[in-house]
């Protein structure tokens, strides 16, 4: 039986409500076409991570999608900061002592339906909170599981797009089966998994798919390379083969959520020793010390 909807703050063209009971109109370009974007925007210890990093993929995505800014960069950091104040005073604890996930939405807005995209209407911009599930320990010592399938989304995979059933479907392939993620390949080489980008380490070399319109770059790509550099673990984006991955030595997955996550099982055979392996631990390590200096 599916759960209530709880009744969490939320943002939705310049009202606060909760997201029970806040409602867009059926006639939204992002209902209609999932003509719109977002970002996630973790937050550790009350603190947004990353946060210049995930705007600038939001202005990406927007300036592609030819939709008109609704707030400059003080806008909708004030807009994070009031969510989480706002989730903090829901679960009835201070911001510092809360992790939190942080969603914002952007849509074209509302029109009569029509392929071609309207002039002059007003974007429509939803934000919502929730508690940021940090994977435990004992996850993270086992490692992920995941399969392997080919790539069939669109060649815009760069915008992070809300018109997601290509992730959708590709997410429910490794459900299917109990899996963590799915790990796509497009003409025979890596692309990303339905919603991480993905790793691989190769004689003590990290590798990753080029930043193109293929791949959604995650905002830890530059963090990644700066976790690497830290650590004097060479680093590479290139094009990665199936055969690549297959005789990785370790696989990571990277998300807002999953942060580093070791992939030990693909396609039902062990990855390198089936363990999660030395790179991945610096690595997380690392990221660890990252979040200490959130901004």
């Amino acid at each position: 039986m599916t759960e209530p909807i709880p009744a969490l703050p939320c943002y939705l063209n310049g009202e606060w409500s909760n997201i029970r009971d806040a409602k867009v109109s059926v006639l939204d370009r992002g209902f209609i076409f999932g003509d719109g974007l977002y970002e996630v925007v973790p937050a550790y210890d009350g603190r947004p991570f990353r946060f210049n990093e995930h705007m600038a993929r939001l202005e990406r995505s927007l300036d592609e999608l030819r939709i008109p800014n609704p707030m400059d960069r003080a806008g909708w950091r004030g807009l994070v900061d009031q969510l989480i104040a706002a989730y903090a005073k829901h679960v009835g604890k201070k911001a510092e002592e809360t992790n939190q996930l942080v969603y914002l939405q952007v849509s074209r807005g509302v029109a009569m339906r029509d392929h071609a995209m309207p002039k002059d209407i007003e974007p429509t911009v939803f934000a919502m909170v929730n508690r940021l599930s940090i994977y435990p320990a004992e996850e993270r010592a086992k490692g992920a599981t995941c399969v392997t399938a080919d790539d069939f989304r669109w060649k815009k995979a760069h915008i992070k797009s809300t018109s997601l059933a290509g992730a959708v479907l590709s997410r429910q392939i490794s459900a299917d089966v109990g899996a963590t993620e799915t790990i796509m390949f497009r003409d025979g080489f890596l692309s990303e998994a339905s919603s991480s980008n993905v790793w691989v380490v190769k004689d003590g070399v990290v590798l990753g798919a080029p930043r193109d319109n293929l791949v959604l770059e995650g905002i830890r790509y530059g963090l990644l390379e700066q976790l690497c550099k830290n650590a004097n673990i060479p680093f590479q984006l290139r094009r990665v083969s199936r055969e690549e991955v297959l005789a990785a030595d370790e696989i990571l997955l990277s998300s807002a959520t999953k942060e580093v996550l070791p992939c030990t099982v693909l396609d039902g055979k062990p990855v390198g020793n089936g363990r999660p392996g030395p790179i991945y631990e610096k690595l997380f390590a690392g990221y660890q010390q990252a979040k200490l200096s959130t901004h």
